[in-house]
């Protein structure tokens, strides 16, 4: 039995940014720039997801302001990535500061 490596499916550092795909998708990318994400395309399986994607959503014109991630949020996250275990705690601690809630083990 023959096994094939199937290739990953993310972007490398040849793809367009997520801003550029989604001009791309809005019709909004200059000329050369589009030519240039129209051919990445046709090898990127990725990227024609990630058009694919935004096709399906509006997004606002607008720039929309960065703001900082709230501490609670950010620790449970980082735990979760980290060690799956205390991200259960956290999250807990986190329902239960703010909604009274518990998440309960399947």
């Amino acid at each position: 039995m023959f096994f094939t490596k199937m290739p990953e499916f993310c972007k490398n550092s040849d793809c367009p940014s997520s801003e550029d795909l989604l001009n791309f998708q809005k019709g909004k990318s200059p000329a050369a720039s589009s030519e240039r994400i129209h051919e990445h395309n046709r090898t990127c399986d990725f990227c024609s997801a990630e058009v694919e994607f935004y096709s399906h959503f509006q997004f606002p014109d607008e720039k929309i302001s960065e703001t900082e991630i709230p501490s609670p949020l950010y620790e449970l996250a980082e735990s979760l990535l980290n060690n799956k275990d205390r991200g259960s705690y956290l999250l807990n601690k986190l329902l239960i500061e703010n909604e009274g809630l518990t998440l309960k083990k399947a």
